[in-house]
């Protein structure tokens, strides 16, 4: 099923992202994510409110559902997180669909720059590897334990693939 990533980058690359990721799930209606791009400051007060850490970081998820990885999505157990997609027809605003919401991403643009030269690699791959590392998350995969980290690690790195945006070796 297709997803729609919105904001933050062109539309471009947004879609080159979205149909990287669309192998990672199985969905009965679109999906949408919300992408964001933050400043350090917003970014530590977003990770201080939402999780008790008062520190800046790269990358923060925020799950619309309790999605779980390699399970498809069915959007009667989800019905919450259904949103209209609206149009206009004849001079009037008309429902012409509906999608899943996904979640959002909140990447900090400054710590991806400073991780990319810290690691050795483009600003633009750093970026890229963060937001699929919060999909992932927005569909139910996590790194807190080796056995949750394996499975992450390798739809990461088969996404990052797809983009043409290996690791370096």
């Amino acid at each position: 099923m297709k997803l729609i990533i919105e904001g933050g980058l062109p539309a471009s690359d947004r879609k080159k992202i979205a149909l990287a990721l669309s192998d990672e799930f199985t969905a009965d209606m679109p999906m949408v994510l919300e992408l964001l791009f933050v400043s350090e400051e917003e970014i530590r007060a977003l990770n201080a409110r939402e999780r008790g850490v008062d520190a800046v970081t790269d990358v923060l998820s925020f799950p619309a559902s309790g999605y779980v990885r390699g399970r498809p999505i069915v959007a009667a157990e989800h019905a919450d997180c259904i949103e209209p997609v609206m149009g206009i027809r004849k001079g009037e605003w008309v429902q012409k669909g509906s999608r899943l919401y996904l979640g959002s991403v909140a990447v900090c643009k400054k710590r991806a720059e400073e991780q990319a030269e810290e690691y050795g690699h483009s600003v633009e791959r750093e970026i890229c590897y963060l937001i699929v590392h919060g999909a992932l998350h927005c569909l139910g995969y996590d790194h807190m334990t080796e056995e949750e980290k394996r499975p992450m690690r390798e739809r990461e790195e088969a996404v990052m693939a797809k983009l043409n945006l290996r690791r370096e070796e």
